[in-house]
């Protein structure tokens, strides 16, 4: 089999596909045998983690599966040590690991949402379930008392979707780019009196971390929710989207040179809208820009069979490079997680108990769910999947040309190259 066609088994989709994409690419760019590379560096790397994990390539499926769950268990465990044993139920135990967060990622300035706008929004449609947990009986009262970005957390988790997207939410579109301003993003902790209005949406998420990207944070509820991995699951997904933050504000701000279609581009980007329609067929090579894991809807949805980039797969990337940062911030053990380094596009198919062949992911965020699942064999490989998209866009352009598309093309919602 051929590279192209063990690529195409792994994504998943035609292998027309890709011999397309190996023609065109090359044609525009002059490197050749990129598809072989990839696998030849999928190889390796496997090789080496299998060295490193103490098993062999011959063990089945579940055996590496459950090597990197023991992975991710000690990993979290060192992590959960150099922050100095964090209570997730405790405010400034968690306020400390977003601090340590903002250390491995600074706090860039960005393009966000004036907070006299906020509070104009908050007066308009004043948010009733979020007043009445916290005892009040007017929106001047409680922004008089409570901090604003408190509030504006609590709105996700408090309020229930219906009202926030069919009337708070239409209030963004009368907004004017001289609505926003410069300021640096932030991480903050969820106050311990709304964290308990929180337990709903914890539970369901399974995680107590979350953004407001026309703001500029991201907030942590503090509250244990007692799964494995929980420290190291809590810590890269802070960093993720302290880097899906930055990359949303520039696109706000290029947004702004357009003051008719701010509000709707602005709307689009935070419903996190995608391209809907076949791709043009022409004699060149189609691409979308998939700014959602649509695989967390529906596995079979048919844009997951195209030729696509993904800036939620970078955002990762760049989280898990932070990880290897943090073990050398944090207590030296840099070496230790720097196992997960560049390993998020790679995997392959291992044999189950009774031969069959099954596509094992070797990417963070895909162990550390299926950790989350109590080790049920409930398998993730979406994050895997769409992080090898970016990496064959990347071996033929670079990993700053891929940001650069997917910013510009974002909301278009392909491009043809």
């Amino acid at each position: 089999m051929s590279s192209q066609e063990k690529i195409a088994k792994i994504l998943r989709c035609d292998r027309d596909y890709i011999f397309d994409i190996d023609r065109r690419l090359t044609a525009v760019t002059g490197r050749k045998g990129i598809f072989e590379k990839i696998m030849e560096e999928n190889d390796n790397a496997i090789k080496e983690r299998f060295f490193s994990l103490g098993i062999s390539r011959n063990c089945s499926a579940k055996d590496i599966y459950d090597a990197l769950i023991s992975k991710v268990e000690a990993d979290n465990h060192k992590i959960f040590l150099a922050l100095k044993s964090p209570n997730y139920n405790n405010v400034s135990d968690c306020k400390r690991v977003a601090e340590a967060a903002i250390k491995i990622t600074g706090s860039p300035k960005g393009f966000f949402l004036k907070y006299e706008k906020a509070k104009e929004f908050l007066t308009k449609e004043p948010p009733k379930k979020v007043m009445k947990f916290l005892g009040y009986d007017s929106i001047k009262s409680m922004l008089a008392k409570e901090d604003l970005l408190q509030i504006y957390s609590a709105l996700r988790f408090v309020e229930g979707s219906e009202w926030l997207n069919n009337v708070f939410f239409k209030q963004y579109e009368s907004l004017q780019p001289e609505d926003f301003e410069e300021r640096e993003t932030q991480a903050f902790v969820v106050s311990k009196n709304l964290a308990k209005a929180a337990e709903g949406f914890t539970t369901k998420k399974k995680h107590n971390i979350s953004h407001l990207k026309e703001l500029g944070v991201v907030f942590v509820i503090p509250t244990m929710l007692g799964i494995s991995g929980e420290i190291l699951r809590m810590f890269s997904l802070i960093l993720h989207y302290l880097h899906e933050i930055p990359f949303y504000s520039r696109i706000f701000k290029n947004s702004a040179l357009n003051k008719e279609k701010f509000a709707a581009d602005l709307i689009s980007l935070l419903r996190g809208d995608v391209w809907d329609k076949h791709l043009p067929e022409n004699e060149q090579s189609s691409w979308l820009v998939v700014q959602r894991y649509l695989a967390k809807d529906d596995e079979n949805d048919w844009r997951l069979f195209m030729p696509r980039i993904n800036p939620e797969a970078l955002h990762w990337l760049k989280a898990e490079d932070g990880l290897v940062r943090a073990g050398e911030l944090l207590d030296g053990f840099s070496y230790d997680l720097s196992f997960w380094q560049d390993l998020d596009w790679v995997g392959n198919y291992f044999k189950d108990e009774i031969g069959n062949d099954v596509l094992v992911s070797f990417d963070l965020v895909d162990t550390v769910m299926s950790l989350v699942k109590e080790k049920e064999m409930v398998k993730y490989l979406y994050h895997h999947q769409e992080a090898l998209w970016n990496k064959i866009f990347i071996e033929y352009f670079s990993r700053e040309e891929l940001e650069e598309y997917a910013r510009k093309y974002v909301l278009r919602g392909y491009f043809t190259v």
